[in-house]
């Protein structure tokens, strides 16, 4: 086994305080990540960049300010060191034919699946970038990065229940992790005065460069040059299926006991098993975890990464 170096993360906890998308557990998924990363994986907390939207945290979740923490983490990589990227909040799917997966920032600007595939075509070779994303639609956000467990690879011999944005139940609250591209669109607009909808045009008037670079080359020619460069140590674990939304559970009553389902189910893997677990296994396990909840057994983990990947130690634990 290589030696490994130093352990870089950068964790994004979202939850939308004050507007009509609102989540509750984004900002418990990431506290809760970091402690196990610490406790668990041996990181210095020094080398953690927390973002949350919370009052009392100097930076919060914007499009930019994620996308600069990504860079500056993979400016500072070397060979041998591990790379974390944990993202708890709302997804969506955009592009021509609404096929490219994105994460929804604070401000509502997108970082997209060519935007992540940039950056992890950016990280040296020998070090590893794994992103966990707990977000919807988020299976492929690592933009043409292979399948090994996903909706071609794996069957999803679950229950088919009605999926909802939101519902109920006894005990729990549940509210998808997503904003359809249609209300971004509606409210992105409202901000430019601009009568188009072409998207595009809206996040490019609003965050100019920091806009994501889906919508700003201008032809599929060079975003077909963002294809892997080598034999890539990108590794994504995401919370669902492209076509699947994640849920965000509790929190009406006691917010304290919110979480992200996926995030929720990776800690209880990890906290029932004590010994290094491969990324394959780890999400598979997750899987196992979610399809016994109530309201989120439609929701499918993915992961995506080389064969090799698929078979590490998560987060190079030995």
């Amino acid at each position: 086994m290589e030696k490994v170096g130093k352990k870089l993360a950068v964790l994004v906890g979202c939850n939308y305080e004050n507007t009509r998308y609102r989540l509750h557990g984004c900002h418990n998924d990431v506290l809760a990540m970091r402690d196990v990363l610490v406790n668990r994986f041996g990181f210095d907390s020094q080398h953690i960049e927390l973002l949350m939207d919370k009052s009392g945290c100097p930076v919060m979740p914007t499009g930019a300010n994620i996308k600069k923490a990504l860079n500056k983490m993979v400016d500072e990589a070397e060979q041998g060191d591990v790379l974390y990227f944990h993202f708890s909040g709302h997804g969506t799917l955009t592009g021509k034919k609404n096929q490219e997966e994105a994460i929804v920032a604070l401000d509502f600007n997108y970082i997209t699946n060519v935007d992540i595939r940039k950056i992890v075509n950016r990280v040296p070779e020998g070090a590893t970038f794994t992103i966990l994303s707990d977000s919807c639609h988020s299976g492929g956000l690592i933009d043409k990065e292979r399948e090994q467990i996903g909706p071609s690879r794996h069957n999803n011999n679950y229950i088919s229940v009605p999926n909802k944005s939101e519902s109920a139940s006894k005990s729990h609250y549940y509210k998808s992790k997503f904003i359809p591209h249609e209300t971004i669109l509606e409210h992105l607009a409202s901000l430019t005065n601009i009568n188009t909808s072409d998207i595009g045009t809206h996040m490019l008037q609003l965050f100019g460069n920091e806009a994501s670079l889906l919508f700003s080359l201008p032809n599929q020619v060079e975003l077909d040059l963002l294809k892997p460069l080598k034999q890539d140590e990108g590794i994504l674990l995401s919370g669902c299926q492209a076509n699947e939304e994640c849920q965000d559970v509790g929190g009406v009553e006691n917010e304290n006991q919110a979480y992200g389902a996926f995030s929720h189910a990776i800690l209880i893997v990890l906290e029932k098993n004590c010994g290094p677990l491969i990324n394959k296994e780890l999400v598979l396990k997750s899987r196992d975890v979610l399809k016994n909840v109530e309201h989120v057994e439609t929701q499918h983990p993915c992961l995506y990464c080389s064969d090799e990947n698929a078979q590490a130690l998560f987060l190079s634990q030995g």
